[in-house]
């Protein structure tokens, strides 16, 4: 695994369709606030609702999309959008990501689970770089 931290804006670098674009949400599929709002612009949320169940069994899990050419891994991380992630849900959804992931090289995402959700980066970087440690996957991770 190749891991890398950029200032910049994920959209701006990566939402052409070179990367899978990685982000947290709920079992609700709100996406109703921080980057998730952007992800819902672009019709995510309209193709989760149509393609999958809300369901959530207290396991983080992950969800693919490809809207408009644009791959999305949706890591469900908590029930209610109301809610808080724990490492452990992230750690399942990233390694649900993973398993799922046999066909992706690049992956982007902001600093997942850090914004709105409180997990503290140091702990969340450990996490992405341990999930991955032995793929061949080159992680971007974007922040302004």
């Amino acid at each position: 695994m190749t891991f890398n931290e950029v200032r910049g804006d994920l959209f701006a670098y990566e939402g052409t369709g070179e990367s899978t674009l990685v982000h947290c949400i709920a079992s609700d599929f709100a996406l109703g606030a921080g980057i998730a709002k952007v992800f819902a612009k672009m019709g995510v949320k309209r193709e989760l609702c149509e393609k999958y169940p809300k369901e959530w069994n207290g396991r983080g899990y992950c969800l693919m999309t490809d809207t408009n050419g644009v791959k999305t891994a949706n890591l469900v991380t908590k029930q209610s959008s109301f809610g808080k992630p724990t490492l452990e849900t992230l750690k399942q959804a990233l390694e649900d990501f993973r398993d799922k992931a046999e066909d992706i090289h690049r992956i982007a995402m902001p600093k997942i689970g850090c914004g709105l959700d409180k997990l503290k980066w140091e702990d969340v970087r450990e996490l992405i770089q341990e999930v991955f440690a032995d793929t061949d996957k080159v992680i971007t991770v974007y922040y302004l």
